[in-house]
């Protein structure tokens, strides 16, 4: 199977599920309509995409994805969209429900299609809404932005397998922003350089900055949820491993994403004397006259608090 039609499957809710492309979704006066479900999402996108297409972003600004539940209205867009593009490695754990009742026909194009995840820490699973803890890999490949590259080698081909007239402008689109993608890789490797390693410890809200860590040489030290997601709660022995973790290791600072309740991460920084720092934007990219309007300048803003942290 090519990679087009490995990243796409063709969608008739109520009637027929198709794998690969058969006939591809021509693009309708004004262009194709596509809707992207994290805001940090339908910025690449619409990078990919240029003046051809303008994307839409179905979670708004500042919103915890994880803690994300579609209403009617977010259904109905979802049912007129032509192409609806997602994080997937089940990040978007209420998605398949929603697409067997929207209706209409889509084409999905699963941006992490093709990246190998990385296993959860021990114990951290993702805890749903039953409160059932399932094995889970970690789909926060987004924050490590040399993984953003395949994010856009596969919105490039879903983009043009359903608009094959835009093929040229896509593929020029996704070339200027992948060398974008490596400036920035480069930069931040230059930031880093400013944290001795021994003080690359961090502790986060839950398990997301797994392969940041990983490719800028930092260790995640622990988390204050036991999980890749945010839907889930840690047990007083849990909490109390970690206090004694933070301080066995000599953790400095533990990291929240904006919109985390501080509340757990407050009692441990008690209990530890560690600080806390809560103006992560992970999940989401700010409004346009914010410190982070889109992807770039949202990894480069995390990158500076993470180093002005630890340094």
């Amino acid at each position: 199977m090519n990679l087009k039609k490995s990243i796409i499957s063709w969608i008739w809710i109520g009637a027929l599920v198709l794998t690969g492309c058969q006939t591809p979704v021509l693009p309708a006066a004004g262009g194709l309509k596509v809707l992207v479900v994290e805001t940090f999402l339908a910025d690449i996108t619409q990078n990919v995409a240029g003046e051809r297409v303008q994307v839409e972003a179905l979670i708004p600004i500042g919103l915890d994805p994880h803690a994300f539940e579609p209403a009617p209205q977010d259904i109905a867009r979802i049912s007129s969209s032509q192409v609806l593009i997602v994080n997937g490695a089940g990040f978007e754990s209420w998605l398949k429900p929603v697409l067997s009742n929207a209706g209409g026909q889509h084409s999905v194009i699963e941006a992490s299609a093709g990246l190998k995840s990385r296993a959860a820490r021990e114990g951290e699973g993702v805890e749903g809404k039953t409160g059932q803890v399932q094995d889970a890999g970690d789909p926060h490949f987004w924050l490590d932005p040399l993984n953003t590259i395949q994010y856009v080698n596969n919105i490039q081909a879903g983009l043009s397998q359903a608009d094959p007239g835009g093929t040229e402008t896509y593929a020029q689109n996704a070339a200027v922003y992948i060398q974008k993608l490596k400036d920035l890789d480069i930069w931040i490797r230059a930031q880093v350089e400013q944290v001795p390693p021994e003080r690359r410890l961090m502790v986060t809200n839950h398990e997301s900055l797994g392969y940041f860590a990983d490719r800028y040489g930092f260790k995640i030290a622990g988390t204050i949820l036991p999980s890749v997601s945010t839907d889930a709660s840690p047990s007083a022995q849990e909490l109390a491993r970690l206090v004694d973790q933070i301080r066995l290791v000599g953790v400095k600072a533990i990291f929240l994403e904006t919109g985390s309740n501080p509340q757990l991460a407050r009692q441990v920084a008690q209990e530890t004397g560690v600080k806390v720092i809560s103006d992560l934007n992970t999940h989401s990219i700010t409004a346009p006259g914010g410190k982070a309007p889109n992807y770039i300048d949202m990894i480069k803003l995390d990158v500076q608090v993470i180093v002005a942290a630890l340094k």
